[in-house]
């Protein structure tokens, strides 16, 4: 099977680094022309004159603030009103680590703006020129916290689940126009977003960084992280024709971890 993406326009958030950059690459090779979207230029920078680049592919990207709902209503509506989206990956940093009785109303306000509100966003702005065009692939970047909370994640873990709940519900009303919406539910992966959460975690329990990853690869039955190309490898699938009969899925990739856990 070989994925042919060519012609397809396809927007990735969070696509300078880790997960989103790997989605952004594995798109490009498939023939997508992709935008990187993400909040540091030089870092976007960087990315973009990375992405495979055959057969006359233009690649750009646009800098924004996923806080920033105002801000990033603006820009969107400005530099998307002649690019239309046939492919959307919905992908943004993680809110802040923490537990509950650390964060306040104000801290899942902000979670909620960045999680969800930007998702909701850009989903919208892709959608009339999908119906026009009779296809469209909606994937969002989700987390295995859905079913299983993760420790001192709890704004991740509260707001992700609500992104699953309006993406099953988004995802019925737009199978008729050829548009699919499926979510990712992510595991552990070697990126820096889990050095972050654990170097949290090392902080709140005293329990060195090393030690904490010999655990964490001893509860996942593959006995490793994933690693970033993989997660590219399904997402690309996703967006493919290939994958017009998967809509309103949650998918976890977690080498098998949501099921060693239930």
């Amino acid at each position: 099977m070989k994925i042919n993406l060519k012609g397809l326009h396809a927007v990735v958030g969070g696509g300078s680094r880790g997960l989103g950059y790997a989605c952004a690459w594995q798109l490009a090779s498939c023939g997508a022309r992709v935008t990187l979207m993400a909040r540091n230029e030089n870092n976007l920078q960087k990315a973009l004159a990375e992405l495979p680049a055959d057969d006359g592919q233009e690649h750009h990207f646009l800098a924004v603030d996923y806080y920033d709902t105002e801000g990033l209503k603006k820009k969107t509506d400005a530099y998307f009103a002649e690019r239309p989206i046939d492919i959307l990956v919905n992908n943004t940093n993680g809110p802040a680590a923490g537990t509950v009785l650390e964060k306040n109303l104000e801290d899942y306000q902000a979670a909620f703006d960045l999680l969800f509100k930007s998702y909701h966003r850009m989903a919208h702005l892709a959608l009339d020129g999908m119906k026009k065009r009779g296809y469209g692939r909606i994937i969002n970047v989700s987390s295995i916290s859905v079913k299983e909370p993760i420790r001192d994640l709890v704004l991740s873990n509260t707001i992700r689940t609500a992104v699953i709940s309006w993406a099953k519900c988004l995802a019925r009303e737009v199978a008729p126009f050829g548009i699919t919406v499926n979510s990712v539910l992510t595991g552990s992966f070697d990126t820096e977003r889990i050095e972050e959460v654990m170097e949290a975690q090392s902080k709140s329990s005293g329990v060195p960084m090393d030690d904490l990853l010999k655990q964490k690869n001893e509860r996942i039955p593959a006995g490793r992280l994933g690693r970033p190309e993989e997660y590219g490898y399904l997402v690309s699938f996703l967006a493919s024709p290939f994958a017009a009969y998967i809509n309103g899925a949650n998918i976890p990739i977690d080498g098998g971890y949501l099921r060693s856990v239930s």
